[in-house]
């Protein structure tokens, strides 16, 4: 599934990398753990975590992931909405919890592994 379908669907706000909403989606990750994404995120997973700071944009190059949900309403610091444009990563916003964003996503057809 298309992540601009995913940002229709779970009605996400687009906050960077408007410009790569044409990923293809399969799988996800959940965690606010850097460490644990670093260890167990995998290439093209759609990462929901409650993170909003800079680093959450050197998670998702290093790991090349899809892209960044954030949750609860969380809104990402202005270095990281600089940081995030300026590499092309796509941060959404959710207003939902992280517990009904995976499971939606679940709903979708996108798996953990």
């Amino acid at each position: 599934m298309k992540l601009s379908e995913i940002v229709q669907r779970l009605n996400l706000e687009v906050k960077t990398g408007a410009g790569r909403l044409d990923e293809n989606i399969t799988r996800g990750y959940a965690s606010d753990l850097l460490s644990d994404v670093i260890a167990h995120g995998r290439e093209k997973d759609l990462w929901i975590t409650l993170q909003t700071h800079q680093n959450i944009v050197a998670v998702a190059l290093m790991k090349s992931l899809a892209g960044i949900v954030l949750v609860n309403g969380r809104q990402p610091e202005e270095d990281t909405l600089r940081k995030g444009e300026a590499e092309t990563v796509p941060i959404l916003v959710s207003t939902m919890p992280a517990f009904e964003v995976v499971g939606r996503l679940f709903e979708l057809g996108i798996s953990g592994r």
